[in-house]
């Protein structure tokens, strides 16, 4: 299956960093956060990838265009989705690139996990809906008071979020083209999810195990603490 990366945000989080360069360019250690997700799909054996670039994009290009940047068996198409352009339209404008394929693979160009990609790809077939989406648990930014009453019993230092969240990592079916506009305008988590939810066709694969996002510049820099303390659960490609 083809792997889609949203890529052409302008990542207005981290101005520290997407003043340089496009946020997928990040490093996490000596590569960009994108090579790392990428390299968690090639592990499980899916290496055609397109990326939906905009902003800055002909850094990405640029940087796998060099030798030794991509993995020797890496097709990657370049698509120029537009600067001024909402994530449900960029996936609008590169149907032409998933053909007749029926099903293809989605993820942003910002946060990596150790979602099992056959399982993910395995469930989403098992229930024939439209799309999969990954949900995540992430800690909580901030620690809890655990109490009895109006006493205080201890503390949890940031514990799971409770609720579910939107951790990326989609498998769609070729038919959310039909929920998706290529204008511009059209954006994926406010428009076509909802109306795939309210009519039964989203689905959620539950993954409980590591997930991070690079959203500010406090993100990068914890998961490059990890990185750098040799906890790197998801390079399971390492493992």
């Amino acid at each position: 299956m083809k792997v889609v990366i949203l890529c052409g945000g302008k990542g207005t989080r981290i101005p520290e960093e997407t003043e340089f360069r496009p946020k997928p360019l990040v490093m996490i250690g000596d590569r960009p956060i994108l090579w790392h997700i990428m390299r968690l799909y090639a592990h499980y054996g899916h290496t055609k990838f397109i990326l939906c670039l905009g902003y800055k994009g002909e850094m990405i290009t640029q940087y796998f265009s060099q030798p030794g940047a991509a993995g020797v068996d890496w097709k990657i198409i370049f698509a120029d989705t537009g600067l001024e352009c909402e994530t449900g339209s960029r996936i609008a404008r590169i149907k032409e690139h998933i053909g007749n394929d029926d099903q293809f693979f989605l993820t942003y160009g910002d946060g990596v996990a150790d979602v099992d990609i056959h399982k993910l790809e395995q469930f989403h077939k098992s229930h024939g809906k439209t799309v999969t989406m990954t949900g995540v648990q992430p800690p909580s930014p901030f620690g809890v008071i655990e109490s009895d009453g109006d006493r205080v019993t201890g503390f949890r230092e940031k514990p799971p979020i409770q609720h579910w969240t939107n951790g990326g990592f989609f498998v769609c079916s070729r038919n959310v083209f039909d929920e998706l506009s290529p204008d511009g305008s059209c954006i994926f988590e406010q428009g076509p999810l909802p109306v795939l939810a309210s009519s039964g066709n989203l689905m959620m694969y539950k993954h409980d195990k590591f997930w991070h996002c690079v959203d500010t510049l406090k993100h990068m820099q914890g998961l490059n603490a990890l990185y750098h303390r040799g906890i790197r659960p998801w390079m399971i490609w390492e493992a």
